[in-house]
């Protein structure tokens, strides 16, 4: 998880004073009382929230007396949301009352709002609160502004009115030196919530004993949103990419606190709650293999690769297969110098007779050349053996697979010496296409 650093948002705000060129005279003399009493608010330029949602962001209401710091208030609250990367304002003052008119342009990004524990509440719930009182808020936060923080504090005040213990924040979500993916808001502080069952409706027979079986080390385990979320990614979907059913979909987990006899509603932040968790499955339609193609090939030829690929045309579309014969296309290159070549498979879906069609794409890039290597932790005698030992020499084309074959060889040199930590470190130069090797050695305590 990482926070970007805090965007300062400008806000261009203007305003002026329209009269009637008739009534010129007139406006030199003090207005009446009714005129600065606030008859209409108009917005323009937005095309993600609609104009009553901004109005009642500002606060303003009709019938209210108003006069320029109002707009000039409103108008920065809306710049300060972060929702919108622009805001400018105009008004008028007449007999009648005073006109308001906000000119806003949209912020470009927008990212999910997660829910990691706040088992008590359906997401559904949490929206419905949330929406009421943030009205700009949609399920989706600007990267920037202090929307999130108005988020944050509504579910602060949800908990205190629910008497569940604990504080409310949230944490901006991406991966390593990624961009930012979602908000995360979660309860910290309170009870220990904890897994005690795991179900997955749509499930169909064959599949579930599967996903139980995958899902059995959740049990007892603490209550995350986002660590259940990876689960469905890595362990939950591929049990069903590998019987064919390419468009699988699981929905977010719906936690259901147990609930505990006997206890008081003000619980105490050392107890643990228990929930159960359901995933709902949407397996879609089982898919058969109607071809594979390999195209941008020219080291390393295609009666090299297919081999590699053991799925069968007319039979089911094992992704995962697909995937394992994608990581033993990127190793074979990898022997012949290409060490970054990029292995793409493109799934082209038919959904009409639930076929696809693969077209594997390689880009071989550069050729790479063995640079120098370093052995350490061992004796200097045991040091210069070994690396006469080493067959890949300086200029040679550079074998991806020999370092650890070396290794291999060189742990059951070393037995008589003792039990031995290998560790390969390979170091890519780009500017010469050369590796550097590293060799180390560490005895086992």
């Amino acid at each position: 998880m990482a926070s970007p650093a805090r965007i300062r948002l400008l806000a261009c705000i203007f305003f002026s004073i329209l009269a009637p060129a008739q009534t010129r005279k007139l406006s030199q003399q003090p207005l009446p009382p009714e005129a600065f009493n606030l008859t209409a608010v108009n917005v323009t330029g937005s095309r993600r929230f609609k104009s009553e949602d901004i109005v009642h962001a500002t606060g303003l209401q009709l019938g209210q007396t108003v006069h320029d710091d109002d707009f000039r208030a409103a108008a920065r609250h809306l710049a300060d949301s972060g929702a919108f990367s622009n805001v400018a304002y105009t008004f008028q003052y007449s007999p009648e009352g005073t006109k308001l008119e906000f000119q806003v342009q949209d912020s470009e990004k927008f990212v999910p709002a997660r829910f990691e524990n706040f088992v008590w509440f359906s997401d559904q719930e949490l929206l419905e609160t949330l929406r009421a009182s943030v009205p700009l808020f949609d399920g989706q936060l600007p990267l920037a502004g202090d929307l999130a923080a108005q988020v944050s504090e509504v579910l602060q005040a949800l908990l205190l009115e629910k008497k569940i213990p604990g504080t409310g924040d949230y944490l901006r979500v991406s991966r390593t030196d990624g961009p930012i993916e979602a908000f995360a808001f979660s309860i910290t502080g309170g009870s220990r919530i904890v897994i005690r069952n795991v179900d997955f409706s749509g499930a169909a027979p064959p599949e579930l004993p599967l996903l139980q079986s995958a899902a059995k080390n959740l049990k007892g385990t603490e209550y995350s949103g986002n660590v259940l979320r990876v689960q469905v990614e890595k362990n939950f979907v591929p049990i069903y990419l590998a019987r064919g059913y390419l468009r699988a979909e699981f929905g977010d987990p719906a936690p259901k606190v147990v609930p505990t006899p006997n206890k008081e509603s003000a619980d105490k932040s050392d107890e643990e709650t228990l929930v159960d968790v359901s995933f709902a499955v949407n397996p879609g339609h089982q898919y058969q293999l109607s071809a594979i193609e390999i195209e941008g090939n020219k080291a390393v030829p295609a009666q090299s690769i297919r081999p590699l690929i053991p799925l069968k045309i007319g039979q089911t579309a094992d992704a995962t297969a697909l995937d394992d014969s994608i990581e033993a296309i990127k190793k074979l290159y990898g022997t012949h110098g290409y060490i970054e070549a990029s292995i793409k498979p493109e799934p082209d879906l038919d959904d009409t007779q639930f076929t696809v069609k693969y077209r594997i794409t390689i880009n071989e890039g550069d050729v790479f050349k063995m640079g120098d290597l370093e052995i350490q932790g061992l004796d200097s005698n045991t040091t210069a053996r070994l690396q006469n030992n080493w067959a890949m020499h300086g200029g040679d084309v550079y074998d991806s697979s020999y370092p650890r074959k070396f290794a291999a060889q060189a742990y059951k040199s070393l037995l008589a010496m003792g039990d031995w930590k290998i560790a390969i470190h390979e170091t890519v130069n780009q500017k010469d296409q050369t590796v550097d090797v590293v060799v180390r050695f560490d005895p086992k305590s």
